[in-house]
């Protein structure tokens, strides 16, 4: 029996401009122009000879038929990938897409990639730190390394490490530094998209902090550690990502010792099938790197991944 199928790239360029609500966020998915987006779904549109879109000024919105197709491409597509990529004795594609945070890429991955690469010249990876949602693997992306408590539903989670928490400074301001008190005249710099940051510290600490918080506020661990290190004030120190400014004396403790807290770094993939062989290597080789102690993965029950941007 001969499938009667839409274009099947007309479905990608549908799907992604119903997800995003937009052509060209689309268009910049898939690396494509947002006329090459729009013509895909007019193609569709004309296959299913119905309206998908309401097309106004500077906006898109999905039609009822829309509304009705959009999972059910989405689920389709989800599957095509995941049965692909669980063909017994595919070969590998010599390709990997990695998604890290930011922090976490500078200060950790990157300075390691190039052991990887050695152990594995054939595998070409590419390092995506966009602060987005990710999902795995309609996103293309094939690993995630993610902050948080590792309960993202409908992907296997494995602990790489747990953080502790302590307040960092540079030497300079330390001496100002010795009781929690000192707190209320010191200028606290906060991570404004982390789930642990001053309160979380606090609470662990029992520590009650000034009201209502000041301070200065950044997007990133990085920014806040650098501002830390120029002297603006204290940031909350996250081990093992201080590690670094703490050894070369740029950054010291205050108000110790370090918390532990329950969030961590999490390597993060698809729950439902075997990985492909570059993702097998390089969950093994981050592992090694980070502990080489095996951790039990845990199993969740949908595929979106929550980003998590620092």
């Amino acid at each position: 029996m001969a499938y009667r199928l839409p274009p099947l790239n007309a479905l990608r360029h549908f799907e992604a401009a119903g997800r995003l609500s937009s052509f060209k966020a689309a268009a910049q998915e898939l690396n494509l122009t947002p006329s090459a987006v729009s013509h895909g779904v007019q193609t569709l549109e004309q296959w299913l000879g119905v309206d998908l879109f309401l097309r106004g000024n500077r906006t898109l919105a999905l039609t009822e038929a829309g509304r009705v197709y959009l999972p059910q491409v989405r689920a389709i597509l989800e599957s095509i990938v995941k049965a692909s990529d669980s063909v017994p004795g595919r070969k590998p594609t010599g390709k990997l897409a990695v998604s890290v945070p930011p922090t976490f890429g500078i200060r950790w991955l990157l300075p390691r990639l190039a052991r990887f690469k050695e152990a594995h010249p054939e595998i070409e990876v590419s390092v995506d730190t966009n602060h987005r949602l990710v999902e795995i693997p309609r996103d293309g992306v094939d690993v995630a390394i993610r902050m948080g408590r590792g309960d993202w539903p409908g992907l296997k989670a494995t602990c790489l490490v747990h953080e502790k928490l302590v307040p960092v400074c540079a030497p300079r301001l330390a001496a100002a530094i010795v009781s929690p008190a000192d707190l209320a005249t010191s200028t606290l710099l906060h991570v404004v998209d982390a789930s642990e940051d001053w309160h979380a510290w606090s609470a662990l600490a029992g520590v009650e902090l000034p009201g209502p918080a000041h301070g200065l506020r950044f997007d990133t661990i990085q920014m806040a550690l650098e501002a830390a290190a120029a002297g603006l004030g204290i940031a909350i120190g996250r081990l093992p990502l201080v590690e670094p400014e703490l050894a070369d004396g740029k950054l010291v403790t205050v108000l110790g010792p370090p918390q532990d807290c329950a969030t961590g770094y999490w390597l993060v993939t698809g729950a439902d099938s075997p990985p492909r062989p570059e993702v097998a290597r390089f969950c093994a080789w981050i592992q090694r790197e980070l502990d080489p102690t095996p951790q039990v993965p845990r199993r969740g029950r949908r595929s979106e991944l929550a980003g998590m941007t620092s």
